[in-house]
C-alpha cells in the first residue's frame, strides 16, 4: 500500500501547491481588486496593502510553478510576519486571535521551500523542481 501511495507523492505536492497558491491569491484579489466581494480595501502604502501585494505576486508564482522556492520563502516570512504583527498582539492562543490560517500558510510555504513546486510546475519544466 505504501509503495502504491509514494508513487502519487510527488503529484500531490503539485496539488497542495496549486491550492495553496491560489488560496493565497485569493486573500490579495479581495484587498486590492475587491473580488471576491467582502473583506477589507487597504491602501497599498500600509501593511495590509502591501502584505495584498505580496500575497497576490507569491500565489501566482506559487500556484503556477515559478521560481516556486524563493516566493514561498518569501510567502512564509509575510505570513509570520502577519502572525507576530496583526494577531499574536490579539491574545496567545492562535484559535482565538484569528492567527491560525496565517500559521498555515506560513509553515505550508516553509515546506515549499525545500520541497519545491513538484513535477506539475513551471520549474520542473525549466529543470528545477
Amino acid at each position: 500500500m505504501k509503495a502504491v501511495l509514494s508513487r502519487f507523492a510527488p503529484y500531490i505536492l503539485s496539488l497542495v501547491r496549486i491550492v495553496v497558491g491560489l488560496l493565497f491569491l485569493e486573500h490579495g484579489a479581495q484587498k486590492h481588486f475587491y473580488f471576491p466581494p467582502g473583506g477589507n480595501h487597504p491602501a497599498i502604502t500600509t501593511l495590509s496593502g502591501a502584505a495584498g501585494a505580496f500575497e497576490i505576486l507569491c500565489g501566482v508564482l506559487i500556484a503556477i510553478g515559478l521560481f516556486t522556492r524563493p516566493a514561498a520563502f518569501l510567502a512564509s516570512g509575510v505570513m509570520a510576519f502577519a502572525y507576530f504583527l496583526a494577531h499574536f498582539p490579539r491574545g496567545f492562543f492562535p484559535v482565538n486571535n484569528g492567527g491560525d490560517g496565517a500559521i498555515l500558510y506560513c509553515f505550508i510555504f516553509f515546506y515549499l521551500v525545500f520541497a519545491g513546486g513538484g513535477p506539475l510546475s513551471l520549474d520542473a519544466l525549466r529543470g528545477r523542481k
